[in-house]
């Protein structure tokens, strides 16, 4: 983690001892929907990402797998744990046809369109790059659905071997009963082995089954998605309360809603 008053030598020093290669992805220490996540290809990105950058800042590696999901995972009271979801994503990709530009080809597709504004900003002049035949690129390579990437329903891949790798995982997360990892991986079967992924983040109470945002699914079946949830939720709560879990007051509670508004004010400004 890195504060945004320290000075960019000082950061690129860190970066550098944690051999962290450019290109990076920087984001807020304490963040939502994708806000204010960006690749940083060069040192100059860098000194114009922590200028503006209000919050403290998290740097990772690229992650070297080409696919990413979200894996929902509960463990009940007294119960081994579940993979309740699993939601693929599918990135904003572009293929080249040696004619069209970048710009030309977002805009043929009304998902990539609504992106448009924000691709403007991070890409300026490169949107006028013509790509060659089949020659394809990766517009914003995380997959949040608020940046444009698709959410497909994958809770079929589920499957006893991968539910017991990731209770393994779990296990050693103390005090994690309910939230969604997100995971990039090369494929479904070498994931239920456990071998070739990595977890990029976890997601705790506030998680959503985002496995309930497939275009195929209904309204309805977002809302009993998270009705499920929510009540596996409160089983969790109130175990955790009988066994001497301490619990925030209402005083305290509002206080914290107000200063997570507070805090995602100041990452929108970004």
């Amino acid at each position: 983690m890195i504060s945004s008053s320290e000075p960019i030598n000082g950061i690129i020093t860190k970066i550098k001892t944690e051999n962290i290669q450019f290109p990076f992805i920087a984001k807020p220490n304490i963040g939502l929907r994708g806000t204010a996540v960006k690749k940083i290809n060069t040192v100059e990105e860098l000194e114009n990402y922590v200028e503006k950058a209000k919050f403290d800042i998290l740097i990772q590696d690229l992650i070297p797998y080409e696919n990413e999901i979200g894996l929902f995972y509960v463990k009940l009271p007294n119960q081994t744990g579940k993979i309740t979801g699993i939601v693929s994503k599918e990135f904003m990709i572009l293929t080249g046809n040696g004619k069209n530009t970048l710009r030309e080809l977002i805009q043929q597709d009304l998902r990539y369109l609504f992106q448009l504004e924000t691709l403007e900003e991070e890409y300026k002049e490169q949107l006028a790059i013509v790509l060659k035949p089949g020659e394809t690129i990766n517009l914003v390579p995380y997959g949040n659905h608020c940046r444009g990437t698709k959410f497909v329903d994958a809770s079929f891949e589920i499957t006893p071997e991968m539910t017991e790798s990731f209770n393994k995982i779990c296990q050693q997360i103390e005090g994690f009963h309910f939230g969604r990892m997100d995971i990039m991986y090369h494929s479904f079967a070498e994931l239920s082995q456990g071998k070739n992924f990595q977890i990029v983040e976890i997601n705790g109470a506030i998680s959503e089954p985002t496995h309930m945002y497939d275009p195929k699914h209904s309204l309805l079946f977002g809302w009993k998605e998270l009705t499920r949830h929510f009540h596996y939720m409160y089983l969790i709560s109130k175990h955790n309360k009988q066994n001497g879990a301490n619990y925030l007051t209402f005083k305290e509670g509002v206080q914290e809603f107000k200063n997570h508004h507070k805090h995602y004010d100041t990452i929108l400004e970004f």
